[in-house]
């Protein structure tokens, strides 16, 4: 059962994991910085009104005010993303960290089994 995995841990590139975390966190905080400070383009379309009659002033009101409710959707949605991107890449940086720690802790104890199997064998040969 944990051999799959422990094949699935050895697949990831885990150096480079480390090496670009670090960047993928600044690039997550620069989204979220952009995402505050950039307000909402507005966009001017023109009404093709060919052969159509034009629509009413409240007509228009309407679809302003549906427009702008879309808009604001789009941009509390769009600002939840980035949110949500910059905790994952924040995750993702803890992840590393905990893999490197776990990496550092794995060879010290193999480096201490090393030692303990040599002094068995010396106790034994003596």
């Amino acid at each position: 059962m944990a051999i799959p995995w422990l094949l699935a841990l050895k697949a990831i590139p885990w150096g480079d994991v480390m090496e670009h975390a670090p960047s993928v966190l600044k690039a997550a905080r620069k989204l979220m910085d952009r995402q505050g400070a950039e307000p909402a383009p507005s966009s001017t379309t023109d009404l093709d009104v060919a052969g159509e009659a034009l629509p009413s002033l409240g007509e228009l009101k309407n679809r302003l005010i549906a427009t702008q409710v879309q808009l604001d959707r789009q941009a509390q949605t769009q600002a939840e993303m980035a949110q949500t991107l910059a905790e994952l890449a924040e995750q993702n940086a803890r992840l590393v960290s905990a893999v490197e720690t776990l990496r550092q802790r794995t060879r010290l104890l193999l480096w201490v089994l090393a030692v303990m199997v040599l002094l068995v064998v010396w106790v034994v040969w003596r």
